[in-house]
């Protein structure tokens, strides 16, 4: 198969199982069987309850993690080690606390040979375009979480990776700032048309960014059990589409997957409370 017929990510058949930190005979398999493919330009997003492993298929994909077994294929190749063709967006931002933006956002840059001149040039440009041109000279202390974010992002875009992971990016944000940064990502990719693995707890946000929503169960022996392809034309604002009578259904569609596997979740989280 060619790379350009191959999907850009490729899980097949993956199940990760780890052992408890207090009893190393113990095992809980996290995800399960699990097989999902993102296409070259295709923007995914992968929602479930809260601890079902989406992170986990998330640190799989980046090569953080070796699946138990199954195998991941990048642009049809097995993934063996780092993904190198993979940008990294986490929760939390991964600034450096010493750096200042502009140093931040071409640290990768530099990491692959270029100058630091060439590396701040290109560093330059992105602050630009993810609006924090003038902010260049500001420390992640000096700035508000959004700001971090978009630094955060340029940081991830300037590599011009072939594929984009996220790991609830936004979830920190408040509404208005989230809802600036997921239209400022959805102009972003669709300029380069980037594959993108987006991992969400939010239905709504999952929806109006993305091509399809995959729906995972609740743990353990986590799986996808559900994919929506969402037919809302491009480009979207995020706070607009919400409003479409399709967005709608779409959401009572997939809530309908979801609901239940919401409420197991819950309910296993309350037992171990117990």
């Amino acid at each position: 198969m060619s790379e350009s017929a191959a999907p850009a990510l490729s899980f097949e058949d993956v199940t990760c199982v780890f052992s408890s930190a207090d009893n190393p005979h113990q095992r809980y398999t996290a995800v399960a069987n699990t097989t999902l493919t993102v296409e070259p330009g295709e923007f995914v997003s992968v929602v479930g309850p809260t601890g079902c492993g989406k992170s986990t298929l998330l640190n799989v994909a980046a090569g953080l993690l070796q699946p138990s077994s199954g195998e991941i294929k990048v642009f049809g190749e097995a993934l063996r080690g780092i993904n190198s063709r993979a940008g990294y967006m986490f929760q939390a931002d991964a600034l450096m606390p010493w750096r200042t933006a502009l140093s931040n956002v071409s640290v990768g840059l530099e990491f692959r040979g270029l100058s630091t001149e060439e590396a701040e040039e290109q560093g330059r440009e992105w602050m630009k375009r993810v609006g924090l041109g003038g902010f260049e000279d500001r420390y992640p202390h000096q700035m508000s979480g959004g700001m971090r974010k978009r630094t955060a992002l340029a940081q991830t875009l300037i590599l011009d990776p072939d594929i984009i992971l996220m790991d609830e990016p936004f979830s920190a944000l408040d509404i208005q700032t989230r809802q600036l940064m997921e239209d400022e990502v959805l102009s972003l990719w669709q300029a380069k048309r980037k594959a993108v693995l987006f991992i969400t707890h939010d239905l709504d946000e999952a929806i109006a960014m993305s091509d399809r929503v995959v729906v995972l169960s609740a743990g353990p022996g986590t799986k996808p059990i559900g994919e929506f392809a969402i037919d809302l034309d491009r480009p979207r604002n995020v706070a607009e589409v919400r409003t479409h009578p399709r967005f709608v259904q779409l959401h009572e569609d997939i809530w309908a997957v979801l609901r239940d596997e919401v409420l197991k979740g819950y309910a296993r989280q309350m037992e171990v409370k117990a």
